[in-house]
């Protein structure tokens, strides 16, 4: 299996513990205004883990995609990042 692949699932695997242990969390609080809190904490953590995982494959396509192409690719992580702060 391609490490780079291997590493992006792991990043993908991280992310998935991360949201679920803030679910349960928040079904331990019992409280909508910790809920909040810890909500707020786990919208940080997708665009973070989106950028990572996304440098990754990018990091993985180096050598079998022209340089233009990359940086096509590498536009439009970026406009996806910014969209999603708006």
């Amino acid at each position: 299996m391609d490490p780079w692949v291997r590493s992006m699932a792991s990043v993908r695997m991280l992310s998935s513990m991360i949201e679920l242990t803030g679910a349960i969390l928040m079904l331990r609080s019992g409280q909508v205004r910790t809920a909040v809190g810890i909500n707020a904490g786990l919208g940080l953590v997708g665009p973070t883990i989106f950028a990572v995982t996304s440098a990754l494959g990018i990091a993985g396509l180096q050598g079998s995609l022209p340089l233009h192409k990359l940086a096509l690719v590498g536009g439009g992580v970026l406009l996806v990042l910014l969209g999603a702060l708006r």
